[in-house]
């Protein structure tokens, strides 16, 4: 019979999340792993499989912990500016180098990348009643104006040139 597990699974995995979200997949080692989340090396492999297999389990609760609830906000979302201020004010980090870094190269990732982008298009064609292809020039504007740094600045700025869209 194996040893009890010395560690909580869960709190290393929103452990990864914050990890890989900073660092991004190719900036974190096994080692690094080892160091920032308390697991052993034996026991990472054991539980995850892999560098790889804890990061897909990262990357599924950022969405599930950061991404669905900023769905459930955008239902809610009176007009392009709220969509942009709601956008971002989440921490989609992990969400936006994944899609960068590991969806070029990994079709697991891609396909998680794919279909939360695709949500958040949804949510804001839904919430605003504007075409598709509107919702989703609205979304790369809001992950691009996190990309900028300074998002109540430029979304202020975005959704004042904006105006009411319908």
């Amino acid at each position: 019979m194996g040893r009890p597990r010395a560690f909580d699974e869960d709190e290393v995995v929103r452990a990864a999340v914050r990890l890989f979200g900073g660092r991004a997949y190719d900036g974190v080692s096994v080692d690094d792993l080892v160091t920032h989340l308390g697991v052993h090396r034996n026991s990472l492999y054991k539980t995850f499989g892999s560098k790889r297999g804890l990061y897909l389990m990262a990357l599924r609760r950022h969405l599930a912990d950061d991404v669905r609830p900023l769905l459930d906000a955008l239902a809610g979302a009176a007009d392009a500016a709220a969509v942009l201020r709601l956008v971002t004010s989440v921490d989609l980090g992990l969400l936006l180098l994944a899609a960068v870094e590991r969806a070029p190269v990994d079709e697991e990732v891609a396909s998680e990348v794919t279909a939360a982008l695709a949500a958040v298009d949804r949510a804001i064609a839904d919430a605003l009643g504007v075409p598709a292809d509107l919702a989703a020039a609205l979304t790369a504007a809001a992950l691009g104006i996190l990309l900028r740094g300074d998002p109540d600045k430029v979304a202020t700025a975005l959704a004042h040139q904006l105006g009411p869209l319908t």
